[in-house]
């Protein structure tokens, strides 16, 4: 049950609502947004093996998106571009059926407290800014009809926040030791900015996942849940057609592992920050034969891990 947040967060961000104020203190304290009287009965048992137990009156219902501090911890304070380890319990406002469990799989999600957050949602990101690690947080979504993507009920996250890190600055390019790659494979050479340039002329249609160091960075490792910085140009392998390019568009892109396609997720974890990478993906591992806009069968990436949040 990777990517928890992920799946269930774009749900509400619509209904993200305003937060209750902004504190006095010089330094922020974690602030509740939305329908908080409806979390009145919320009463959380932390335990320290797996999830922690959860009563509330049930039905549980929300008129807004509502984020409420249920247990304060006494850990560090996270702060505003850190990125906050997560733990995640998914139930179901009508019975209180779990969901969904990161607790019991030990596999906490890195929440990037940063402007994209802010702007995306502000009632979580303000919730964030100021919580102390080992703080619960609740945070529950109105019902969703059918029609939007939904079930008609609340759903309740119980959110326990880990750890909180500094995030280092991400690279202006890829930095390392180069790497000789073996024959067959798409060639890559770079153009007077820097920038891939990816020949597939006599490449093989791949058997499996290809994922091949061109510059091995000396930076962090990459974590299937990481979400990273990077540069990336995108062809298809059939013709060599480009169907897409960060450095086109003049800025790298964030995303999460949990959220790409499956050679992305399985061909860069492992991967160090700082290295370029040569993915050659199965359409079974990309987006299918049927292919989505301009990207068709077997894919070609060049990609510049640039930073991980």
């Amino acid at each position: 049950m990777r990517r928890l947040i992920a799946l269930l967060l774009p749900l509400a961000l619509l209904m993200a609502g305003c937060s209750s104020g902004s504190s006095s203190s010089s330094e922020p304290t974690s602030q509740s947004a939305g329908d908080v009287n409806a979390l009145s009965s919320l009463k959380v048992t932390a335990n320290d093996t797996k999830a922690p137990t959860v009563d509330f009156t049930k039905p549980l219902k929300v008129s807004s998106l509502t984020i409420k501090m249920v247990q304060e911890g006494s850990g560090a304070r996270v702060k505003a571009g850190q990125s906050a380890t997560v733990s995640v319990l998914a139930l179901k406002g009508t019975d209180g059926s779990t969901l969904g469990d990161s607790f019991s799989q030990d596999q906490p999600e890195k929440v990037p407290v940063d402007d994209s957050l802010k702007q995306q949602n502000s009632a979580l990101y303000n919730a964030l800014v100021g919580a102390k690690v080992g703080s619960y947080l609740a945070y529950a979504t109105p019902p969703v009809s059918a029609e939007q993507g939904g079930d008609g009920t609340t759903t309740l996250l119980i959110l326990k926040v880990t750890d909180a890190k500094d995030v280092p600055s991400p690279l202006s390019k890829p930095s390392g030791d180069t790497v000789t790659p073996p024959a067959g494979l798409p060639k890559v050479t770079e153009d007077s900015k820097g920038v891939p340039q990816i020949d597939v002329k006599g490449a093989a249609k791949p058997t499996q996942l290809v994922s091949q160091d061109l510059i091995k960075g000396k930076g962090a490792t990459v974590q299937a849940t990481d979400t990273i910085v990077a540069n990336y140009v995108g062809v298809n392998l059939s013709d060599g057609t480009k169907f897409d390019s960060s450095f086109d568009r003049g800025t790298p892109a964030t995303f999460g592992l949990g959220q790409v396609i499956e050679g992305w997720t399985k061909g860069l974890t492992g991967k160090t920050v700082g290295s370029r990478v040569l993915l050659v993906i199965p359409a079974a591992q990309a987006y299918g034969d049927q292919g989505q806009g301009q990207a068709k069968g077997d894919l070609v990436f060049v990609v510049d891990i640039l930073g991980v949040q």
